[in-house]
């Protein structure tokens, strides 16, 4: 052997020893919980792989947009989407592909609904919840309740009654950390309502694993939150026999669920970010696997299978519908999904385009 080669060896071996010594000496940025996921279901009956999607769906704006999460449509037909830089954008007109910017939190707009007078209500991963009114003008409503700040405000619904439902995702990991929250299996996400006319902010519920879509029901009965690191959807009623209550909607979901909103004819449309993970599922009851791989670069995490997919709900929970673009060729990885009109509008977290759907 070379001395070159000899000297390459050395090297090779004092950065393995290294990485290995960093691997189980430096503190992991998470203290992983075990976590026994159920089983994944089978993509059988109401889930089916289809093409709907693939076959169905245009994309808006593509090349245009970094990531809208969430997306809303006034009553233009004008579709909103808030991107990573802070800024509010949305098509010129219902049948544009062009776009002008509406608002800039200064912050992640995440999620957004319309109130009854015409503002966008946004949940801010960054700034809280706020209200853009019609001129892009952004105020703040609420950034804490009982002294807690919010960590990662995430989706948000309005009632027919005008309060407004919140979720905050974690208390404990921002925006740019969500995957860490997923790693450590603990639940620091909470639902939240602000009421305008009194400008108090309550917490409704607590201790949730990832809180992330809100859908309030049509006649305000109760009010649908998302445990994306769960599979599952919660249902605390507002009104009723049971108000106060929570109980589980829906369980054991083929994927990562995210968005959430009300559709027609009793329907309830979930956007999944992907299928389940095998990898993911094996890593989640072992915490010293999640530890090690807490510490290593993103580019050697499990990754997410690029995989479009909704789901529409009855009002018991039940699958109904899906929709798929199984190779993610045109839709992929879906984080909204809002019924407007006829069409299904999507959006992405870190899509570059919105997508109208057919129904």
């Amino acid at each position: 052997m070379s001395e070159r080669l000899r000297r390459a060896a050395k090297i090779g071996a004092a950065l393995a020893l290294l990485f290995l010594s960093y691997l189980l000496l430096y503190p992991a940025p998470v203290n992983p919980a075990a976590y026994q996921p159920p089983d994944a279901p089978a993509l059988t009956g109401p889930l089916k792989v289809n093409t709907s999607l693939r076959d169905n769906c245009v994309r808006i704006a593509d090349g245009q947009l970094q990531g809208p999460e969430d997306v809303a449509v006034d009553a233009r037909g004008r579709i909103y989407g808030g991107v990573v830089d802070g800024r509010i954008m949305r098509t010129k007109t219902a049948d544009s592909g062009a776009l002008e910017r509406f608002a800039d939190t200064k912050g992640r707009p995440l999620g957004l609904a319309f109130d009854k007078a015409g503002n966008l209500i946004v949940a801010d991963a960054v700034k809280g919840l706020l209200s853009v009114d019609r001129q892009g003008v952004v105020h703040t409503l609420t950034t804490g309740v009982d002294g807690v700040p919010f960590g990662f405000t995430d989706d948000v619904d309005v009632a027919p009654d005008g309060r407004i439902y919140f979720s905050d995702a974690s208390s404990k990991f921002g925006a740019k950390q969500y995957l860490f929250d997923m790693l450590e299996s603990r639940p620091y996400g909470r639902l939240l309502r602000y009421d305008p006319k009194t400008s108090k902010t309550e917490q409704l519920l607590d201790e949730l694993y990832f809180a992330n879509g809100v859908a309030v029901a049509p006649n305000g009965d109760f009010v649908l939150v998302v445990e994306t690191y769960r599979y599952r959807v919660q249902r605390y009623w507002l009104r009723g026999p049971r108000a106060g209550k929570v109980e589980l909607f829906v369980e054991g979901l083929p994927g990562f669920p995210d968005g959430i909103s009300t559709g027609s004819k009793g329907r309830y449309w979930m956007a999944l970010y992907t299928v389940r993970n095998k990898a993911a599922d094996w890593l989640s009851p072992r915490p010293n696997a999640k530890r090690l791989l807490a510490k290593l670069p993103r580019f050697m995490w499990p990754k997410p299978a690029p995989y479009g997919l909704v789901l529409a709900l009855d009002g018991g929970g039940r699958i109904i519908e899906s929709r798929h673009d199984s190779r993610g060729s045109n839709i992929i990885n879906v984080t909204s999904v809002e019924e407007h009109g006829g069409s299904l509008y999507l959006g992405g977290l870190h899509s570059p385009f919105m997508a109208r759907c057919t129904l």
